[in-house]
């Protein structure tokens, strides 16, 4: 599979076929499901390279559209596995 960088919104982003509508299609139900929780909280899951452009105190519905593929497929994948409930409630 072909793997190749752009910047998007100024950020670099991945770009692999079908990743980015199948991030699209779960941002919504994510930004649904914990849209409230703050980026603080996420760092204490994924480490403080999560969302490094955003701060602390930011929601996660608020940066959600706007994150680094990295930090996002890291939440796609546990939320995807179930996990992302009770790894949030864990590090709350």
């Amino acid at each position: 599979m072909s793997v190749k960088w752009h910047r998007f919104n100024g950020v670099n982003a991945m770009e692999q076929p079908g990743l980015d509508n199948r991030h699209r299609d779960r941002n919504g139900e994510i930004a649904r499901k914990h849209g409230n929780t703050f980026v603080i909280t996420l760092r204490k899951i994924y480490g403080q390279s999560f969302a490094p452009e955003f701060a602390d105190s930011e929601k996660l519905a608020e940066v959600l559209h706007k994150m680094d593929e990295p930090s996002l497929s890291k939440l796609i994948r546990d939320h995807e596995s179930g996990d992302l409930e009770g790894k949030i409630k864990k590090a709350r």
